[in-house]
Parts: structure tokens; C-alpha cells; sequence
């Protein structure tokens, strides 16, 4: 099978974690920022994740891929969803979005390689949150808001064993938080961070934090 990508996206990154933690084999195929033509001859439309199956046919929404893959053999999803966690998510997304968006136009991903895909990749988030300098700019602020939340989820996780759809959708989170220097994270998160890591050999992005 290959999977379709952008070594940034957390949505990206939900497919990439559900191959490694069930150790299946999966050809990573990265498109470029501003590379129309392969996702809309895909899917139809321009968005990754894109999981192509073995009988050639196209899995194009992040969730979908990773129930698909959960499938194969045992499934390994199995704790009950945890609304609390859930709204976690949800509520700290728009703020953790104007934090992690300015850094990741700077990033190093493959899929901003060239000057062309970078401009192409700053060019499309500035349309959707104006001034990503300005944006940049409110970094206290935001970290301000974010602190907080990360202490609160540190309870949440206290006594969390297993494996659910809830880490799918937050671990990508925590991990484009990740890029973000001056977030602290407490140490029940860091641990869950760095464990979920090693188990799905989707990496952290500490290494680029800026």
C-alpha cells in the first residue's frame, strides 16, 4: 500500500501512526506543496492523507484510512472513546493552530524541499489566518493559553493504558505542539508523547522547535 503525504500534517500523521503501531509495511509517497494534479487525479480533490490500496483504489479521509488499516488482522483500537479527551481536542485546537502554522512554514518537511512549494505552502495558510509574522508575533499570548490546557490533560492521561481512537486524534496534536519552543509540556504528557513515538516510528518534532 501507499500512503500519500505531507510530513507536517497532523492529519497526515494519524495514517502514519496507525501502520507503525500495528507494524505494517507502507510506501510513504510525500506531495509537494502546491502539487495539485496528483491528489485531484486521486481523489478528486486536493488533500492528503491518500491511502492507495492494493487493488488500486483510493482511501482519501484520515480517519476512514485509519479504521481501514485497524482491519487488517487484530485491531488494536480498542479502549472506548473518552469524551473528555475528545473535547480536549477540540478546544485546544484553534489556539495550538496559531502557534504551530508560523513555525511550519519555516520548517524542514519534504514537501516544502523547494522555494516554490514553500511560497506555495505560505501563500495558503496566510489565506486562511492572515499575517503569519503577525501570528508569530502573539506567541506569549498563545503559549499562555496553551500551558494550562497541557497541565489539565496530564490528569486526563494519569491512568490511561491501551490504545483508542482518541490518541489517533490527539497524539498529532501534541505533536505539531511539539515544534513550538516555549510550550511546557508536563512530564505525564512528555512521557506519553515519547512513548506513542517509539511505538508508532513517527517522530517528534522537538529537533525543529522554534
Amino acid at each position: 500500500m501507499k500512503l500519500y503525504i505531507y510530513e507536517h500534517c497532523p492529519f497526515c500523521t494519524r495514517a502514519r501512526m496507525i501502520f507503525g503501531l500495528k507494524s505494517l509495511p507502507v510506501d510513504l509517497q510525500v506531495i509537494m506543496e502546491g502539487d495539485f494534479e496528483t491528489p485531484t487525479r486521486l481523489i478528486g480533490k486536493k488533500a492528503v492523507p491518500i491511502l492507495g490500496k492494493d487493488d488500486g483504489t483510493y482511501i482519501g479521509e484520515s480517519l476512514d484510512i485509519v479504521r481501514y488499516v485497524d482491519d487488517i488482522g487484530a485491531k488494536i483500537l480498542v479502549m472506548p472513546p473518552d469524551e473528555a479527551l475528545g473535547t480536549w481536542v477540540q478546544e485546544i485546537w484553534p489556539t495550538a493552530l496559531k502557534l504551530f502554522i508560523p513555525r511550519f512554514v519555516e520548517g524542514d518537511f519534504a514537501e516544502l524541499a523547494t522555494s516554490q512549494a514553500r511560497k506555495a505552502y505560505r501563500h495558503r495558510e496566510e489565506q486562511a489566518f492572515g499575517d503569519l509574522d503577525l501570528l508569530r508575533g502573539a506567541t506569549t499570548a498563545l503559549i499562555a493559553e496553551v500551558n494550562p490546557r497541557l497541565e489539565a490533560l496530564a490528569t486526563l492521561l494519569e491512568d490511561r493504558k491501551g490504545l483508542g481512537i482518541n490518541d489517533i486524534t490527539l497524539w498529532p496534536v501534541l505533536r505539531c505542539l511539539s515544534i513550538v519552543r516555549d510550550v511546557n509540556f508536563p512530564n505525564k504528557v512528555s512521557s506519553y508523547m515519547h512513548r506513542l513515538s517509539q511505538e508508532s516510528g513517527v517522530d517528534l518534532l522537538f529537533a525543529q522547535s522554534r
